[in-house]
């Protein structure tokens, strides 16, 4: 089951991971939004693995909190390489390795944010890249349904992650106080949807979004 990882820093830790089963785990560095860099991926993975994958998961994202006015085309553009441009990269390879290994009951699962689709203020291009995600997997889930591959979207909300970790206690308190629940969304709540995605539970469900936000902005 190889994993991936788009950062240095956090390289040892996902090596660390303990993760559940019998099976073997591995890791790997990748930059989500160079083709070059997807493709030995999947070569990688096609050569070292005795089995085809059926199940990938798109979680990559990056934000920074600018007004419009004052976002460059530098911010914008690096926004959208890595949490649209990416998707679509590591989709495609995906669904290229899957169509040719024959698999007929694959799952891309990409994880977007419930502001791809209300949008909120300081985050025009973090919130057009994940808009952009929700456009994509229902496009995806269209094409790929005659291969028997489902393509489906999870939209948390405000989510306890080091990137959200570094977000100023005005902003986070602002989350907070929008959401019904009274709280973050836990990281293990948004992989408990994941999971439901990638599972035979959810046979029949292909292009949907779920939304996970404790009632964010509903």
């Amino acid at each position: 089951s190889p994993l991936v990882d788009t950062t240095d820093d956090d390289f040892d830790k996902v090596l660390q991971v303990k993760l559940p089963g019998t099976g073997t785990h591995r890791s790997a560095f990748l930059d989500v939004s160079n083709s070059n860099s997807v493709d030995r991926l999947f070569a990688d993975i096609k050569e070292s693995e005795s089995l085809p994958f059926s199940i990938v998961v798109n979680c990559a994202g990056i934000a920074k909190i600018c007004s419009l006015v004052d976002t460059t085309d530098e911010d914008f553009d690096k926004i959208i390489e890595v949490n649209l441009k990416g998707t679509f990269l590591v989709t495609r390879a995906a669904a290229r390795a899957m169509i040719s290994c024959g698999v007929t009951e694959g799952v891309i699962v990409n994880v977007s944010s419930i502001l791809g689709k209300c949008g909120l203020y300081g985050l025009a291009a973090y919130t057009a890249s994940k808009g952009g995600v929700v456009a994509l997997t229902k496009s995806v889930a269209q094409e790929l349904a005659q291969h028997g591959i489902r393509c489906n979207a999870v939209l948390p909300s405000l989510t306890q992650t080091p990137m959200i970790d570094a977000l100023s206690d005005e902003w986070q308190r602002l989350g907070i106080a929008l959401t019904p629940l009274g709280r973050m969304c836990q990281p293990d709540e948004v992989s408990e949807a994941i999971v439901f995605l990638c599972s035979p539970k959810s046979s029949f469900v292909t292009g949907a979004v779920l939304e996970v936000t404790g009632g964010f902005k509903m």
